[in-house]
Formats: C-alpha cells, structure tokens, sequence
C-alpha cells in the first residue's frame, strides 16, 4: 500500500511564482531598456529641448532643466510659410494615403486569382518597396529630367510636347482643358505620385491576405444571382476588406505624416514640396536652433494626434458598423 504524497505547501506554491515572475521580468527586460533608451529617452529629451533657449553649440554645456520659454513655439507659429507647410504636409499625406491604398487594391484584385507567372509578378510587385529609397529616388529624378529625362522624351514624341517639363522643380504648372487653363501644383504631385508608388505594395500585401481569405461562395452565389463585377466589388468583397482598409489608412497616414526622406531627397523641400518634416530639418541645420526645432517636432506630433483622435471618433466606429453588417 503506498502511502499518499503530500500535497505541495503554500512556501512552495510562493517559491514557484516567484521562479515564475523572475523569469518573465528577465524576458521583458531587455526589450523594456532599448525601449526606453531608444524611444522614451530621446521623446523625453525633445520636449526638455523644446520649452529652452539651445542652440546647437550649446547642447554639450547645457544641463537637464535650463530657462523655461516658449520662444521657441512662438518662433515657430510665426516664421513665415509654417501654416503652408503645414497645409502642403495635410495634403501631401491624404493624397499619398489614399493613392498607396488605392493602388494596392487595384493590384491585390488584379492577381487574387491563379493564373501563368502570377508568384514571379507578386514578387515584383514588392520592388518599390524593398528597394532603398536613395536607389529609387535617383531613378526618379533621371527619369524626370527636364534635360535628359525618358518621361519627356517619351512625352515629346507620344504627346507633342513642345517644352520639357521639370516635374521636380515646378511650383505650378498650367493645364490647358476644355479651353481653360487650370494651375495645378507639379511637383508636390509628382512627390504625391512617387510616395503611392513607392508604398503601394504595402497595402498590397494586406489587402491581398485578406482577399485570399474571402470565402469563394459568396461571390459564386452573387454570380449565380446576376450580380454585375462592380456590385460583387461594392457589396460583397469591399464590405469585407473595410476593417483592413480602416487600418491601412491609419499607419499610412501616420507614417506619411512624418515622412521626411521621400521629399527631401526628389525635392529638397522646394518648388511647394515643403512639409513639416523638412522644416523641422531645416530649422536644425540652417538656423542651429535646437530649441525652436523641437518645438517644431512636437508640434507636428500634437496636430497628429488631434488628426486621429477626430479619425477614431468619428470614423472608426462606423466602419467597424459596415464592417460587420
């Protein structure tokens, strides 16, 4: 007969949990320093910056808490051109949001069925956006060269282009339809227009998962029903790719927002292209003015979050709503 185990003591039970917390605390740690160090520390250190007078030279005798000011955020609502860069950062972000998100549905409806070399041509698709942007934005200004640029060579035979046109140096450019004459901006669309083609295969990727995933009797009945391609698009697989579409467009537009290197390197920030983030750059590198392009930065961050908080509130719940009708 043997003799029944004890049962396991309250010390014991405490000395596992113990083990237990221990060794999640040891997992969580690392990823809590670089965290910390990489993130909360340097956002921290911006707002410090960002209510002192600190000018670049300044920044190595400067202590942690130096003459509180809001000089900085004064300078920086009153220097000229911030409220247009401001509105050309609204628009270049909408515009390249929607353009990426649009293209990349376009093209996960183009290749969700099977057909001949449809893995070779997804994997092409991924180009603009594993490529680094250095490689495609040189790509884009040789191809855009007023001088020896193939889009104006092929515009001049194919079109009858009179002039060459320098997409990336021109403010404004009048557009002769219908009899009118109609300014358009050129360059911010042509930055506009590199962005949705650079970006659009993230959006693909995401759309197309989701299209794979929906269920082929649905569309098979619509078929069956009568139902024209556009309305199997409008009322059944849209409905579907809402709850993706509402995501895509919030980190596109977060990213967008903030974007900085897509800009400065096709256009430097000139011909209308100036956005936030290029001013942010210039107020650090042209004026050494530490403090004010801080202000600047968090500023850019403030009018984010309104931007989404009005997204969230307003937007969100009624596409989750439609989502699941």
């Amino acid at each position: 007969m043997t003799t029944p185990r004890p049962r396991p003591t309250r010390a014991r039970r405490d000395t596992a949990a113990r083990r237990e917390n221990r060794a999640g605390l040891a997992f969580v740690t690392p990823t809590f320093v670089v965290v910390l160090v990489v993130v909360v520390l340097p956002i921290l250190w911006t707002v410090l910056l960002a209510f002192q007078r600190a000018r670049l030279i300044d920044i190595q005798g400067m202590g942690l808490f130096g003459h509180w000011t809001l000089h900085n955020f004064a300078s920086v609502f009153d220097s000229p051109g911030f409220w247009s860069s401001l509105w050309t950062t609204l628009l270049y972000t909408a515009g390249a949001t929607f353009g990426s998100i649009a293209l990349g549905l376009v093209a996960a409806l183009a290749l969700r069925r099977p057909f001949r070399g449809r893995g070779l041509l997804r994997g092409a698709m991924l180009l603009p956006y594993v490529a680094p942007v250095v490689a495609v934005a040189f790509v884009w200004q040789v191809a855009l060269s007023p001088q020896y640029g193939i889009v104006n060579a092929w515009g001049a035979k194919l079109f009858g282009w009179d002039d060459p046109i320098a997409f990336l140096s021109t403010r404004q450019y009048t557009v002769h339809l219908l009899g009118m004459g109609f300014d358009v901006p050129l360059a911010l669309l042509t930055v506009i227009a590199f962005e949705t083609w650079r970006y659009f295969p993230f959006a693909f990727l995401f759309l197309l998962a989701r299209l794979q995933a929906v269920p082929p009797g649905l569309e098979e009945a619509a078929k069956v029903d009568g139902a024209t391609p556009s309305q199997r698009l409008r009322h059944i697989l849209l409905p579907q790719l809402m709850p993706v579409i509402a995501l895509l467009s919030v980190l596109r537009f977060i990213m967008t927002f903030n974007k900085f290197d897509d800009v400065y390197l096709l256009t430097g920030g000139g011909a209308g292209t100036d956005v936030v983030a290029v001013r942010v750059y210039d107020f650090l590198t042209s004026r050494y003015d530490v403090g004010a392009a801080s202000a600047q930065a968090l500023v850019l961050a403030a009018v984010l979050m309104v931007l989404l908080g009005v997204y969230f509130a307003f937007f969100a719940r009624k596409t989750q709503e439609e989502a699941a009708r």
